[in-house]
């Protein structure tokens, strides 16, 4: 396990917007000597995500952000490119099912005045996310799940969609013969994204989505349509967004802790380290126990960080677009 506390801050020299590449990247520096920039403004707008399908998604998200659009439509749109590659196996259509073959998806969004919506348990529609926007601004509740979320898609114009994939149905199937019907944790399942960003008017927001641990119990929900879990925001302070385990991350109100450790005077990588350093506390296991968590601040700052190596965000800005490699507590 490493030791090591490092905080890499990005920041900005005089009027330029300079994005540091190694933010949340393990590196060789000493622990004396950190690099720390002595001059931070605000840096908008900027959107962060998770995994290296982030890349495409936070393109979708710079076409909105970069015309003066809101993070929240920015969010929605960047998160559903994901919900619909059907070669991405762990979100939306094409997402691996679960143990009786059932694709089952859960999601969240979250806007700069505390807004929110959900959907969990939802079968059938490929972008889960959206219905999460439309329980937001539709209706008073923050969650539906189930036939509930699937009836209220259908009457908002959504579209029923198979999305097991003969590709994902393959896979199941190949673990059906073979499995005793425990459900898998994978390191490279990449069982989420989550993306948060901040646009030009200084607004913050965010959204979370996928379809779950492969091979759950049917039934089975995890963080990510949790506000406060999977993710949280909060305008006067930033935004968080957690990935992994979603046992783990329930357990400690993960997105949310990270989002007070900031209100507390943590930087986003300090916060993100935090919140890692409790899910381990908390669980006598750590085998498979993968936990990431993105921040992003009101400055413009960010963080990432988690409990086993390889974790990576994708990160844009204006002069800047990079997978960037998180660092963490253990090896494999």
């Amino acid at each position: 396990m490493k030791s090591r506390r490092e905080f890499i801050k990005i920041g900005a020299v005089g009027t330029a917007a300079l994005l540091t590449q190694t933010a949340c990247a393990a590196d060789d520096k000493s622990e004396d000597n950190p690099i720390i920039a002595t001059e931070t403004i605000a840096i908008k707008p900027i959107v962060l995500s998770t995994w290296n399908h982030g890349i495409d998604a936070n393109k979708a998200a710079w076409e909105i952000l970069s015309k003066n659009g809101t993070a929240l439509d920015a969010v929605e749109q960047g998160v559903r490119v994901t919900e619909s590659d059907p070669e991405n196996q762990s979100v939306g259509l094409g997402g691996l099912p679960d143990r009786d073959g059932y694709v089952t998806l859960d999601a969240c969004i979250m806007d700069h005045n505390s807004n929110c919506g959900a959907v969990a348990y939802l079968q059938d529609i490929e972008n889960p996310i959206s219905v999460a926007r439309k329980v937001m601004e539709d209706t008073p509740h923050v969650m539906l799940a189930g036939d509930g979320a699937f009836e209220f898609a259908l009457e908002k114009g959504f579209t029923k969609t198979n999305l097991l994939t003969e590709k994902s149905k393959e896979a199941w199937l190949n673990w059906l013969a073979e499995s005793e019907y425990e459900p898998q944790i994978n390191s490279e399942n990449h069982d989420t994204i989550g993306m948060i960003a901040i646009d030009e008017s200084g607004n913050l927001a965010g959204a979370c989505t996928t379809s779950g641990m492969a091979y759950k119990l049917h039934g089975r929900v995890g963080d990510s349509p949790i506000i406060g879990a999977g993710l949280f925001v909060d305008n006067e302070i930033g935004a968080a967004c957690a990935t992994g385990v979603g046992e783990a991350v329930i357990r400690t109100a993960g997105s949310a802790i990270v989002v007070e450790l900031m209100r507390h005077g943590k930087t986003p990588q300090e916060a993100c380290e935090e919140a890692v350093a409790r899910i381990i506390s908390k669980h006598k296991d750590l085998t498979n126990m993968q936990v990431g968590f993105i921040a992003l601040n009101k400055k413009g700052e960010y963080g990432c960080h988690s409990v086993y190596a390889g974790f990576n965000i994708a990160v844009r800005h204006t002069d800047f677009e990079e997978m960037v490699d998180a660092q963490y507590e253990m090896e494999w």
